[in-house]
């Protein structure tokens, strides 16, 4: 079972159910309707997280050969050898169909056709591409950012500005998390063949100036949700002091590419998101 467990990646998983909470919430438009929209958000929730842990699994069966070269990723259940290709291929598919199920009969067809998108986009297209182009990092943060989008619409039942707002926070955020971690994991990088920037250019000088340039991104992209009456002033301080911190532990990193300044980074980013999001939703407007 642990195995198995493995296989869905749960680390990541609940930074996926934040956001698609996130945008659930902000999909409402209006106060909680009882335990009608509690169970549309369970289901939500439940859709989502079987989609993203189908594809961790799939991507892992994918990548297996891959993570058979690298140290961090040799010891999960198919390069060990703990668990077969077939057994890992038919529980991601499983898991897939059974998200997709799920959004389309509980939710709606919207938030069930994001989340195939999702998974198809993330398997289909960045998956590939991971060893043949860096820009597979640019194509890997829209599948990433798509959370938001599946929450708002599965309570909207539709699209808005908002929800592209929350879309737009979530992939610039994307890049300085991800860059720092392949500087930090380069040389298994390197030995998979998967060319991440870190791995084409080995200086790291593009890796840290693309750090810090969507660090300072972000800092603009983070205030939309005021300009749009999303949040409020308590927002747009936190906001801009989490900006400032992130920003910081990209200029570092940028006069000391080393591994450390690249993990305060890594943590810096994982700080960011939960806070920022619960900025943004305890200072959202009465409607």
């Amino acid at each position: 079972m642990r195995d198995y467990i493995a296989l869905t990646k749960p680390r990541i998983t609940w930074l996926i159910l934040m956001s698609t909470g996130v945008g659930f919430f902000f999909g409402l438009g209006r106060e909680w309707n009882g335990w009608r929209d509690v169970a549309l958000l369970l289901n939500s929730l439940v859709g989502t997280g079987l989609i993203a842990s189908g594809t961790a699994a799939l991507n892992q069966w994918y990548e297996r050969e891959a993570d058979r070269m690298m140290r961090r990723t040799c010891a999960r259940p198919l390069p060990s050898g703990k668990m077969t290709a077939a057994a890992a291929m038919w529980f991601g598919i499983g898991l897939s169909v059974a998200g997709f199920a799920e959004l389309a009969i509980t939710v709606n067809l919207l938030a069930a056709i994001l989340g195939g998108l999702t998974l198809a986009s993330y398997l289909f297209i960045y998956t590939p591409l991971k060893q043949r182009s860096h820009l597979s990092t640019v194509i890997g943060a829209l599948p990433g950012a798509m959370p938001p989008l599946i929450g708002y619409a599965a309570s909207h039942g539709a699209l808005t500005w908002q929800a592209w707002v929350l879309f737009l926070i979530l992939f610039v955020w994307q890049f300085p998390h991800f860059l720092a971690i392949a500087w930090m994991y380069r040389d298994d990088y390197a030995r998979a063949g998967i060319r991440m920037l870190p791995v084409v250019e080995p200086d790291g000088s593009s890796t840290a100036r693309q750090i810090v340039l969507y660090a300072s991104t972000l800092i603009p992209v983070s205030i939309f949700p005021v300009l749009f009456g999303m949040s409020g002033r308590v927002y747009l301080v936190g906001a801009l002091v989490l900006g400032a911190f992130f920003l910081y532990t990209g200029v570092r990193v940028a006069f000391d590419r080393t591994k450390t300044r690249a993990r305060q980074v890594l943590l810096a980013s994982v700080i960011y998101l939960p806070i920022i999001y619960g900025l943004m939703v305890f200072d959202r407007p009465s409607f």
